[in-house]
């Protein structure tokens, strides 16, 4: 049986639905230690991603939560599958599992860099970008999603806030998603919060015909203060989180050479700011 690592991606991400459901159940962790007849130091470790509960203490745990069968048989399975995973975590589908999990690590980040070659990155999109890109969504979850990724900004201007690093190619700049007034909005966003917070630092990717990394697809990278660097990247029907040594040195390098290829942060802000001009000249 393979060894799963500490703080490993499918570990992190079952500790953050643990605590999710316990605080949508209204406990606290002391209160769920005391049923179960644990310490709460016991039961913390398992939220932290210190420490991954078999798959019978996940199914007691989620039994004090009052949880449902469904979702109780989804994270018991869950943890089962962690006892055989290695470091990376390849997953079919996507849906609230997958962005409970980004939520995690875009919380407990100190930094995020961001290589978005097709979308704006998730945590500058305006809400009328966002709903735009979540069309397909059933109404009701649409408004719920843009409520949760515009939650998901105050990462940026909490105390202590993520540097975040955003490398965006100009094709992604220039598309109007959502008709170019919303697109418009979207780019002085962009503009603004690179100007305000020196957290939040944004390199425009020339679209020169050349090929770069970045033409593969997005990734996300995470750093964190007390835990290995994540790599995230989604497709239609699946997502991965890397965490292995060399998955993580490949993507790290694809970054460095990304930020070298781009405009600087002050060209970049410019060259959004000019964008959104030339939006609002041929609107309509």
């Amino acid at each position: 049986m393979a060894r799963t690592a500490k703080h490993s991606p499918r570990v992190r991400a079952l500790g953050a639905e643990l605590r999710e459901a316990r605080e949508a159940a209204g406990m606290t962790m002391r209160e769920v230690a005391q049923r179960l007849g644990w310490h709460h130091s016991k039961y913390a470790r398992f939220e932290s991603g210190d420490q991954p509960p078999t798959p019978e203490q996940s199914s007691a745990i989620l039994a004090t939560f009052g949880a449902s069968e469904a979702e109780r048989e989804r994270l018991t399975e869950m943890a089962a599958d962690i006892a055989n995973g290695d470091a990376n975590w390849l997953k079919a589908g996507t849906g609230h599992d997958d962005l409970t999990t980004l939520l995690e690590f875009e919380r407990t980040a100190t930094n995020i860099v961001d290589v978005s070659p097709l979308l704006i990155p998730g945590l500058l999109q305006t809400s009328d970008y966002a709903r735009t890109i979540m069309a397909n969504e059933t109404p009701g979850d649409i408004e719920r999603l843009v409520a949760m990724r515009i939650g998901r900004r105050d990462v940026l201007t909490r105390p202590k806030p993520a540097e975040l690093t955003a490398i965006i190619l100009e094709t992604a700049l220039r598309r109007p998603m959502g008709g170019r007034e919303v697109m418009a909005d979207q780019l002085r966003y962009i503009a603004k919060i690179a100007s305000d917070h020196n957290n939040v630092t944004v390199h425009v990717l020339p679209d020169t015909g050349k090929w770069t990394p970045a033409h593969i697809g997005p990734f996300i990278l995470f750093d964190f203060a007390k835990a290995a660097p994540i790599v995230h990247f989604e497709h239609l029907s699946s997502s991965a989180f890397l965490s292995n040594t060399g998955d993580i040195k490949v993507h790290r390098e694809a970054a460095v050479n990304l930020r070298e290829a781009a405009m600087n942060p002050t060209e970049s802000i410019e060259f959004i700011a000019q964008c959104a001009a030339e939006m609002e000249d041929n609107h309509g």
